[in-house]
């Protein structure tokens, strides 16, 4: 799978992008890689998996923060375990594209989206939302997006499956090609 990626990674040329400041090279992401994976792994570790000093990756890091490639971690949070079986993806039709800044304000008040991308295509947004169960979808459905001021309609797509969940493989990428 790894080789899959990094072929296409190579065929595609794919490059990290240049700052001003500071170039982007493999250390840093053979240490993004190793952070992605957990992001708890200690600075000792760290260096020893990629073959530097801990101090190269003290450093490295906060550049990366600096820089903003790094901006914080996030807690994994397995929400089946928590009762919310349903994953669903919402395609939303806008009236006007010019309504998408309030539709997207309105819908980051809902609880239950985790996610909203601005598309091309058929859709004008792209919703993720987790709720616990399909009474539950349709009341934040019913009462709650479709009421939104400027959403046409909506179109719900249930996950019955989630096959792939993982960060970009960092590791992946090389920068000699």
């Amino acid at each position: 799978m790894l080789n899959i990626f990094i072929s296409w990674i190579q065929n595609n040329n794919i490059m990290p992008r240049k700052h001003k400041s500071h170039e982007i090279d493999q250390t840093d992401l053979d240490i993004i890689s190793v952070l992605t994976y957990d992001a708890k792994t200690p600075y000792a570790e760290v260096a020893e998996q990629v073959g530097v000093s801990v101090g190269t990756v003290h450093g490295r890091v906060k550049k990366m923060i600096d820089l903003g490639v790094i901006n914080g971690t996030k807690l994994s949070v397995d929400y089946d375990k928590l009762g919310f079986d349903i994953c669903a993806f919402l395609g939303i039709y806008l009236r006007e594209s010019s309504l998408y800044d309030s539709a997207s304000k309105a819908l980051k008040k809902i609880p239950e989206v985790v996610e909203a991308h601005y598309t091309t295509g058929v859709y004008s947004i792209f919703v993720k939302i987790l709720c616990k169960d399909t009474d539950h979808l349709r009341k934040v459905l019913s009462n709650e997006i479709q009421k939104i001021e400027g959403i046409q309609r909506t179109e719900t797509f249930i996950s019955l499956h989630e096959s792939i969940n993982r960060h970009l493989m960092m590791d992946a990428l090389d920068l000699d090609d």
